[in-house]
Protein backbone atom coordinates (compact mmCIF):
# COMPACT_ATOMS: atom_id res chain seq x y z
CA UNK A 1 0.00 0.00 0.00
CA UNK A 2 2.61 2.12 0.98
CA UNK A 3 4.99 2.26 -2.23
CA UNK A 4 1.54 2.88 -4.36
CA UNK A 5 1.06 5.81 -2.13
CA UNK A 6 4.50 7.18 -2.20
CA UNK A 7 5.03 8.19 -5.56
CA UNK A 8 1.84 9.78 -5.87
CA UNK A 9 3.11 11.69 -2.78
CA UNK A 10 6.31 12.42 -4.63
CA UNK A 11 4.93 13.60 -7.61
CA UNK A 12 2.46 16.50 -5.76
CA UNK A 13 5.32 17.40 -3.96
CA UNK A 14 7.36 17.82 -6.89
CA UNK A 15 4.62 19.89 -8.55
CA UNK A 16 4.92 22.50 -5.68
CA UNK A 17 7.77 24.69 -6.50
CA UNK A 18 6.58 24.63 -9.84
CA UNK A 19 2.92 26.18 -9.05
CA UNK A 20 5.27 28.47 -6.56
CA UNK A 21 7.48 29.91 -9.22
CA UNK A 22 4.36 30.42 -11.50
CA UNK A 23 2.40 32.41 -8.48
CA UNK A 24 5.66 34.29 -8.06
CA UNK A 25 5.85 34.89 -12.04
CA UNK A 26 2.87 36.41 -12.31
CA UNK A 27 2.91 38.42 -8.96
CA UNK A 28 5.53 40.06 -10.56
CA UNK A 29 4.37 41.19 -13.57
CA UNK A 30 1.49 42.38 -11.36
CA UNK A 31 3.77 44.21 -9.57
CA UNK A 32 5.58 45.64 -12.55
CA UNK A 33 2.19 46.76 -14.34
CA UNK A 34 1.34 48.49 -11.15
CA UNK A 35 4.28 50.50 -10.29
CA UNK A 36 5.34 51.42 -13.76
CA UNK A 37 1.35 52.41 -14.37
CA UNK A 38 1.68 54.61 -11.14
CA UNK A 39 4.83 56.44 -11.98
CA UNK A 40 3.76 56.72 -15.32
CA UNK A 41 6.80 54.63 -16.68
CA UNK A 42 7.02 52.04 -19.50
CA UNK A 43 6.25 48.53 -18.24
CA UNK A 44 7.96 46.77 -21.05
CA UNK A 45 11.16 48.84 -20.09
CA UNK A 46 11.28 47.97 -16.13
CA UNK A 47 9.92 44.23 -17.24
CA UNK A 48 13.24 44.30 -19.73
CA UNK A 49 15.42 45.54 -17.20
CA UNK A 50 14.36 42.24 -14.97
CA UNK A 51 15.02 40.41 -17.74
CA UNK A 52 18.57 41.30 -18.30
CA UNK A 53 19.11 41.73 -14.56
CA UNK A 54 17.69 39.06 -12.65
CA UNK A 55 16.20 36.11 -15.43
CA UNK A 56 13.08 36.93 -13.10
CA UNK A 57 14.77 35.65 -10.24
CA UNK A 58 13.78 36.91 -6.70
CA UNK A 59 16.49 35.44 -4.73
CA UNK A 60 19.19 36.70 -7.77
CA UNK A 61 22.23 37.99 -5.86
CA UNK A 62 24.87 39.49 -8.39
CA UNK A 63 28.86 39.40 -7.33
CA UNK A 64 28.53 43.04 -6.80
CA UNK A 65 25.93 42.72 -3.48
CA UNK A 66 23.44 43.57 -6.23
CA UNK A 67 19.83 41.88 -4.77
CA UNK A 68 16.52 40.69 -6.30
CA UNK A 69 14.63 40.76 -9.50
CA UNK A 70 15.47 44.57 -9.91
CA UNK A 71 19.44 43.60 -8.80
CA UNK A 72 19.34 46.86 -6.57
CA UNK A 73 22.48 47.75 -4.58
CA UNK A 74 21.98 47.53 -0.72
CA UNK A 75 22.52 51.63 -0.66
CA UNK A 76 19.96 52.18 -3.94
CA UNK A 77 17.42 49.92 -2.71
CA UNK A 78 17.23 51.42 1.31
CA UNK A 79 17.29 54.95 -0.54
CA UNK A 80 14.46 53.67 -3.02
CA UNK A 81 12.41 52.08 0.14
CA UNK A 82 13.30 48.97 -0.39
CA UNK A 83 13.89 47.69 3.67
CA UNK A 84 13.54 43.90 2.33
CA UNK A 85 15.42 44.00 -1.17
CA UNK A 86 14.42 40.03 -1.90
CA UNK A 87 10.47 40.79 -1.35
CA UNK A 88 9.23 41.16 -5.03
CA UNK A 89 6.86 43.84 -4.09
CA UNK A 90 9.35 45.87 -2.55
CA UNK A 91 12.03 45.49 -4.65
CA UNK A 92 10.07 45.95 -7.84
CA UNK A 93 8.66 49.12 -6.49
CA UNK A 94 11.89 50.52 -5.22
CA UNK A 95 13.18 49.47 -8.65
CA UNK A 96 10.32 51.29 -10.14
CA UNK A 97 11.08 54.54 -8.54
CA UNK A 98 14.67 54.72 -9.25
CA UNK A 99 14.25 54.01 -13.35
CA UNK A 100 11.79 57.20 -12.56
CA UNK A 101 14.17 59.08 -11.07
CA UNK A 102 16.80 58.24 -13.93
CA UNK A 103 13.96 59.07 -16.60
CA UNK A 104 13.44 62.32 -15.22
CA UNK A 105 17.72 63.11 -14.78
CA UNK A 106 18.19 61.80 -18.59
CA UNK A 107 15.16 63.36 -19.94
CA UNK A 108 13.39 59.87 -20.82
CA UNK A 109 16.55 58.56 -22.90
CA UNK A 110 16.09 55.13 -22.22
CA UNK A 111 19.63 54.25 -23.50
CA UNK A 112 20.85 56.64 -21.03
CA UNK A 113 18.72 55.20 -18.15
CA UNK A 114 19.49 51.61 -19.13
CA UNK A 115 23.33 52.80 -18.95
CA UNK A 116 22.65 54.56 -15.46
CA UNK A 117 21.21 51.56 -14.53
CA UNK A 118 23.56 49.66 -14.83
CA UNK A 119 26.74 51.80 -14.34
CA UNK A 120 25.49 54.29 -12.40
CA UNK A 121 23.96 57.86 -12.91
CA UNK A 122 27.30 59.42 -12.21
CA UNK A 123 29.36 57.62 -14.72
CA UNK A 124 26.34 58.39 -17.25
CA UNK A 125 25.57 61.99 -16.70
CA UNK A 126 29.28 62.57 -16.78
CA UNK A 127 30.12 60.65 -20.00
CA UNK A 128 26.81 60.85 -21.59
CA UNK A 129 26.61 58.56 -24.86
CA UNK A 130 30.57 58.85 -24.61
CA UNK A 131 30.43 56.06 -22.21
CA UNK A 132 32.35 53.68 -24.60
CA UNK A 133 32.63 50.59 -21.68
CA UNK A 134 31.68 47.32 -23.89
CA UNK A 135 29.85 45.66 -20.85
CA UNK A 136 27.83 48.96 -20.68
CA UNK A 137 26.89 49.17 -24.58
CA UNK A 138 26.19 45.10 -24.46
CA UNK A 139 23.48 45.90 -21.14
CA UNK A 140 21.51 48.61 -22.91
CA UNK A 141 21.30 46.58 -26.07
CA UNK A 142 20.02 43.91 -24.51
CA UNK A 143 18.05 45.78 -22.56
CA UNK A 144 16.98 47.55 -26.19
CA UNK A 145 16.05 44.20 -27.56
CA UNK A 146 14.20 43.11 -24.62
CA UNK A 147 11.89 46.30 -24.36
CA UNK A 148 11.46 46.12 -28.13
CA UNK A 149 10.30 42.76 -27.87
CA UNK A 150 8.11 43.60 -25.19
CA UNK A 151 6.53 46.22 -26.89
CA UNK A 152 5.56 44.59 -30.44
CA UNK A 153 4.45 41.43 -28.06
CA UNK A 154 1.96 44.16 -26.07
CA UNK A 155 0.84 46.13 -29.12
CA UNK A 156 0.11 42.69 -31.05
CA UNK A 157 -1.99 41.66 -27.75
CA UNK A 158 -4.03 45.11 -27.91
CA UNK A 159 -4.77 44.78 -31.15
CA UNK A 160 -6.51 41.39 -31.14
Amino acid sequence: MMRRILPIILLLFAALPSARAQTSASQAERCVRRYATHYRVPPELIAALIDVESRWNPRAVSNKGAMGLMQLMPATAQRYGAIHPFDVEENIAAGTRYVTALMWEFHGDMRLVSAAYYAGDHWIQVKRLNYNSPDVVAYVEQVRLRYTMRKRASTGARRR
